[in-house]
């Protein structure tokens, strides 16, 4: 029975252009667009010297407290792949820390992200790394498996597949499927524009705020 303990390779992956375009975004912008539907749940934290990483997804499920399967993602991964990771959200083992990172940074990998927890967080932030995790904690992984890697996987509460646009800044992450990635990073360089113009006329002290009276008007709001 081979389920458990699986390795796919990664052949497709979203175009690394639109990856770059994705990078100059905001997470937040890029969320909006998909109508809040893509974003991992609240908790993530950059611990990484990178703070806005965009590449394509490479998937890794493991066993909580275990990184037997990382440890061969990360010599199998492309550069620019931002490795995935199901831990199971288990914060009472590393599931990664200084040195394999510091390996990961080596390879040219864009960044890790964790559904998990890391150790080693002063080391993280002077490496050339993006690294997206849960929490922290200095108590150790297991090397034993099982885990797979290029499956489908649920991380932050969301479904990822190898070679989905992965995006990650100081809010946290967005994923976007393979499909959509072109039409949503053009909709949210759209949106991040007017959010530009928005902030233009705040520093400028114009900012029109006459759409907050007809937003409570039409909803019938006493005293609007």
């Amino acid at each position: 029975m081979t389920l458990g303990f699986r390795i796919r390779p990664v052949t497709i992956r979203v175009d690394a252009a639109l990856c770059a375009r994705a990078a100059k975004l905001p997470a937040a912008n890029i969320g909006d667009v998909v109508h809040r539907m893509q974003t991992m749940r609240g908790g993530f934290r950059a611990f990484g010297g990178s703070l806005a990483v965009a590449g394509p997804a490479f998937t890794v499920k493991a066993r909580p407290g275990d990184n037997l399967m990382l440890h061969r993602a990360i010599d199998l991964a492309a550069p620019g792949d931002v490795i995935v990771v199901d831990a199971g959200g288990d914060l009472g083992i590393a599931t990664t820390g200084e040195l394999m990172l510091g390996w990961a940074a080596r390879r040219g990998i864009a960044a890790v992200v964790i559904d998990g927890a890391i150790r080693d967080a002063a080391q993280l932030g002077a490496m050339e790394l993006g690294v997206w995790a849960r929490g922290v904690t200095p108590s150790g992984p297991y090397k034993d498996g099982p885990g797979e890697i290029g499956c489908p996987i649920a991380c932050g509460g969301q479904v990822v597949m190898p070679g989905d646009l992965i995006m990650a800044d100081e809010d946290g992450v967005v994923v976007i499927p393979l499909a959509d990635a072109a039409a949503a990073i053009a909709a949210a360089e759209d949106h991040n524009a007017k959010e530009m113009q928005a902030q233009a006329a705040i520093d400028a002290g114009s900012w029109d705020r006459g759409w907050v009276m007809d937003a409570l008007r039409a909803k019938g709001c006493e005293g609007a």
